[in-house]
């Protein structure tokens, strides 16, 4: 079974070639385009990881990290900042708040995948 991205940006650009390199790697992929749709997908998808956006409409990704890190049903779910706040303060929040990795835009397309890979143990 492929395991499940949920990828939470507001960002057309970035969705785009986000969905076009993790489907071809064989990923099951959901999109939501504000915090409060990458919550709801959640539950409804139940991701093996989540790539956040910092800076989304309704709720932030440091919000949304956040939140599924208080939800002991989403412990074992891995998340991935990937935003163009790149200061050490930034980074800092989202690793304090439980993100698994925080990568600045732009990103190496490449080495992104073989980060996620390594996350989910491929």
């Amino acid at each position: 079974m492929a395991k499940k991205i949920l990828i939470a940006d507001d960002e057309p650009n970035i969705l785009a070639s986000l969905q076009y390199l993790l489907s071809r790697a064989g990923f099951d992929l959901r999109i939501a385009r504000d915090g409060n749709a990458a919550l709801a997908a959640m539950g409804e998808f139940q991701p093996d990881l989540v790539l956040l956006d910092v800076m989304m409409p309704l709720k932030s990704g440091y919000e949304v990290c956040q939140t599924i890190r208080q939800n002991p049903a989403w412990q074992h779910v891995k998340l991935v900042m990937l935003t163009a706040k790149g200061r050490d303060a930034e980074v800092t929040k989202g690793l304090a708040l439980g993100a698994d990795l925080y990568v600045s835009k732009p990103f190496s397309t490449r080495e992104l995948l073989d980060q996620l890979k390594g996350l989910l143990g491929e």
